[in-house]
């Protein structure tokens, strides 16, 4: 018997789906991306959103910075400063993404929270002018299904890393937190009654809701970027097809011209085709236009909290090392996903771009006449400046990125242990 995810699974792959799938996640945190949404969010999720961020204040903020710079300053404890700066460090990754997405609306940023809907239903709209069944909504479709695969992976990550990670001290003998070596001020000693069952229910909830925090926004993110990439390797279906479908227009019209003469009969091909391909070329170019419009407005509203994480995440990562990976061996690698994940879907746009540059160039424009030359001119100058994800502006997500972000992080990481050492 087949385990059915009915529209959460793959066979559910259009865009509407997919911004409702993440909708469903997102409503149980308190967000509500879509602009029109009739459905309530619960009590009991405000209820659990506001305990969460209090807790998440007084234990991964507070506590925190009181453990590492006058605790272990007493007690010159490096490696436990060291492994509770990291675990506050890239905590926080989720909590920009929380903030960004829920307590911003609460206080003075409900319009920032409008421009997420706003997104999402330019979205919708663009989404709407693919015609369903043609040969742009059939290819638009298969990048889809590498969206949602894509999406699903991610998100199936962040939440099993998150309950292995809750579920250690519970199965470990004795009594257990997530993170045995932080001490939350004002709670000592921890593993009596009731300061145990307190600070265990309370780490608990910040890495449950927090990490499902991070994994729905995460699935958000990559299906609003990975919509784009796979508009852009639909379009570049539709460039190199335009002069083909344009003869096979001209062979099924219904015009007669079989009683004109040659030079007649020439002409009104070449007016046919050419009038076909216009057609073709201002489709394209318009999709293409608002997918870049489309970029430019996920990258001002989200320039702050991709800079913010970006810087996190490196701090993260040295700070994961300087803790020793025998203490840290579940906190790197859900850091390293986060910045791989990140410089994934920009590296894969980056590529849809290219292909659509080289698509442009093989659409057999030299057949064209001078109105429509001029117009592959236009959507050649636009395809040469590639779709690229950066964090904030500061640098571009890719490949390249995340090879420079190991190395050099790698490279200070050695450089402060010597020191230290």
């Amino acid at each position: 018997m087949k385990l059915s995810l009915g529209e959460f699974g793959l066979k559910h792959c259009d865009l509407p789906t997919m911004f409702s799938n993440v909708a469903c996640f997102l409503r149980l945190v308190t967000i509500n991306i879509h602009k029109n949404g009739n459905k309530r969010i619960s009590f009991v999720s405000y209820v659990v959103v506001t305990i969460t961020a209090v807790c998440f204040i007084y234990i991964n903020i507070f506590s925190m910075f009181w453990f590492v710079f006058i605790r272990c300053r007493q007690t010159g404890d490096f490696t436990a400063a060291a492994v509770v700066f990291s675990l506050g460090i890239v905590s926080e990754t989720c909590i920009t993404k929380f903030i960004f997405m829920t307590i911003y609306k609460y206080i003075i940023f409900y319009y920032f929270i409008k421009s997420v809907q706003d997104i999402v239903q330019r979205y919708l709209e663009c989404d709407k002018k693919v015609i369903p069944g043609s040969r742009l909504h059939d290819n638009l479709q298969k990048s889809l299904l590498k969206i949602k695969k894509r999406v699903m992976l991610t998100w199936s990550f962040f939440v099993t890393l998150a309950i292995a990670y809750a579920a250690l001290p519970l199965l470990l003998p004795g009594r257990h937190f997530p993170e045995d070596l932080l001490v939350v001020y004002g709670l000592e000693p921890m593993t009596e009654t009731p300061n145990y069952e307190i600070v265990l229910t309370s780490e608990l909830l910040i890495v449950l809701v927090c990490n499902y925090t991070l994994a729905d926004v995460s699935a958000f993110i990559i299906i609003v970027i990975g919509y784009i990439e796979a508009q852009l390797i639909a379009l570049s279906g539709e460039m190199l097809n335009v002069w083909d479908d344009a003869e096979k227009h001209y062979n099924n019209t219904n015009q007669s011209i079989l009683m004109v003469s040659k030079t007649q009969k020439d002409y009104l091909r070449t007016k046919i085709i050419n009038e076909h391909v216009a057609d073709q070329l201002k489709q394209i170019i318009t999709f293409h236009t608002t997918n870049i419009n489309l970029l430019n407005d996920f990258e001002s509203l989200f320039r702050v909290t991709m800079a913010v994480e970006f810087g996190l995440i490196i701090i993260g990562i040295v700070a994961v090392l300087l803790g020793r990976i025998e203490n840290t061996f579940m906190e790197l690698p859900y850091t390293f996903i986060q910045l791989f994940v990140s410089c994934l879907i920009g590296q894969k746009m980056i590529n849809a771009s290219n292909v659509f540059e080289n698509a442009v160039y093989s659409c057999k424009w030299e057949n064209f006449d001078n109105s429509n030359m001029k117009i592959v001119l236009v959507i050649l100058q636009n395809a040469q400046k590639p779709l690229k994800l950066t964090a904030g502006g500061l640098t571009t997500l890719d490949f390249v990125c995340l090879m420079s972000v190991v190395k050099s992080t790698f490279s200070f990481y050695t450089t402060l242990k010597s020191t230290i050492d």
